[in-house]
């Protein structure tokens, strides 16, 4: 029998995991030895925080980060021809989405290793859900320029997207930059383009609000530093 690839939620910040996700969750960790990460020392902080019987030692940790060399990633998932299961872990959220960890999910399909994904909060689409905007017609865009030239642009054009496709368009900013990415949009879209803000999903600050783009002139949240969410609708 082959082992499964387990896709793992994590949580989105300091919240207690059965808060945020199911019971089966904690069942398929207190299961799982072998685990591919992102970062050892919060793997292992979520795995003892939501099965603090689990042995530490006894864990085997595979490390996806920036470092990794595909020529080692590849060979993670050969242990699940000895029948062992894998877990794959994000350092925030669903594993694979928005995350590095898809392209261990594309190695178990070519493997023909069965990919089993756990429920768990997804920030993308806890903020999509909260926004008020098309659930039935949206796009995830990562993250806008840098160059103030190259994401104005970037901004209008997406802003044309979704007037277009009726679509709401979904987009992330580094956490210390989430006070000059709200300036800009003040700044470039039209003033009827409904805005929503989503930061902190899940913790006591959390905050979600969407207004137009002339209201949210009015308003500036406290974004500095804290995960967020940005979606746009024309």
């Amino acid at each position: 029998m082959i082992g499964k690839l387990y896709l793992i939620p994590t949580t989105l910040g300091e919240t207690e995991p059965l808060e945020v996700m199911p019971l089966s969750v904690k069942k398929v960790i207190e299961q799982i030895d072998y685990y591919i990460v992102e970062n050892e020392k919060s793997a292992r902080r979520f795995i003892k925080k939501i099965s603090p019987k689990k042995s530490q030692p006894s864990l085997q940790i595979m490390l996806l980060d920036k470092y990794a060399e595909e020529i080692e990633t590849r060979k993670y998932l050969d242990i699940c021809k000895e029948g062992i299961n894998v877990g794959l872990l994000s350092e925030a959220g669903v594993p694979a989405v928005a995350d590095p960890g898809a392209s261990i999910v594309k190695l178990a399909h070519e493997k023909g290793i069965q990919v089993v994904p756990l429920v768990g909060p997804s920030s993308i689409l806890m903020a999509m859900m909260s926004s008020g905007m098309n659930g039935q017609n949206f796009a995830f865009n990562g993250y806008l320029p840098i160059e103030k030239g190259e994401r104005k642009k970037a901004i209008k054009d997406l802003e044309k997207l979704s007037k277009d496709k009726n679509q709401s368009q979904i987009f992330i900013e580094t956490p210390y930059r989430n006070e000059k990415m709200l300036s800009d949009l003040k700044a470039t879209l039209t003033p009827t383009t409904n805005l929503c803000i989503a930061a902190d999903i899940t913790l006591p600050t959390e905050f979600i609000k969407t207004l137009m783009i002339k209201d949210w002139k009015h308003q500036q949240p406290d974004l500095h530093k804290k995960p967020a969410i940005f979606i746009i609708h024309k």
